[in-house]
């Protein structure tokens, strides 16, 4: 990758080569100016959990899968960062779901959106896929939500049942939840208003996530356990994240 010099070797490469996509989106224009501030809060996390899917976001990964899968109007929308880090593993889980992405911003502007909508095209066509990519002209509003965050589109994120909404906000999370939908949370913060709000949090990067759903497409539903609880999801993980910081200070003992 041009002017990106880590050795992979290093301890820390794919951290930094995350950084590195996200300063070269901000250069783009894909990025508001607190993307990468979010980004770095959502690293800290990760560190947490040592920077891996541990057993309970792979679990929440494969109920995901699941109600994607089996839904009648499955979308998946991204923001700026999710199409930074992980538009292309998307296009290909949409194309697999044969369901649209939709481009839903929380700082929405014309240009910002045009740049978007023109960085998955290009993975699109350079990947030869057939995935509707919307946002361009919302023509919906989600109940419960003010200006410009409340836009989307009828036949995308408005008429879903099932809505796959990495680095979500709060707000906009308990408004689609209050629709009827099944919210699909990716948020390296199992504490976040998101991560409590959705229907299934997964607690991991959004990258490895990504990957995850599209590697992890063909899995044997048959042996998954019903109801999926989100709340006792959340609470393995902050157990592990417990053991996790426990044993990092019995080695410093």
């Amino acid at each position: 990758m041009k002017d990106f010099a880590a050795d992979p070797s290093h301890p820390r490469y794919e951290s930094l080569l995350k950084r590195h996509i996200l300063e070269g989106a901000a250069e783009k224009g894909m990025l508001a100016g607190s993307a990468l501030i979010a980004h770095g809060r959502g690293e800290a996390y990760d560190y947490l959990i040592g920077e891996q899917t541990i057993d309970s976001a792979m679990l929440a990964t494969k109920h995901a899968l699941y109600q994607l899968k089996n839904a009648k109007n499955p979308v998946i929308s991204v923001n700026g960062n999710t199409t930074a880090l992980a538009g292309e593993d998307l296009l290909k889980l949409a194309s697999l779901l044969n369901c649209p992405i939709e481009v839903n911003i929380f700082y929405r502007t014309a240009k910002r959106m045009q740049v978007l909508l023109n960085h998955l095209e290009e993975i699109k066509s350079k990947l030869g896929l057939n995935v509707e990519i919307l946002g361009a002209s919302p023509d919906a509003l989600i109940p419960g939500l003010e200006g410009p965050r409340a836009k989307c589109c009828q036949n995308g994120i408005y008429s879903s049942d099932v809505i796959l909404v990495p680095l979500e906000d709060g707000d906009r999370c308990e408004a689609l939840v209050a629709m009827g939908k099944i919210v699909i949370v990716v948020d390296l913060n199992p504490l976040s208003r998101s991560a409590k709000m959705g229907s299934i949090t997964i607690v991991d990067e959004v990258s490895r996530v990504a990957k995850n759903l599209v590697t992890g497409f063909d899995f044997q539903e048959e042996k998954l356990e019903f109801p999926f609880d989100n709340d006792i999801n959340l609470q393995l993980t902050l157990k592990h994240i417990n053991e996790f910081l426990s044993d990092l200070s019995s080695s410093v003992d």
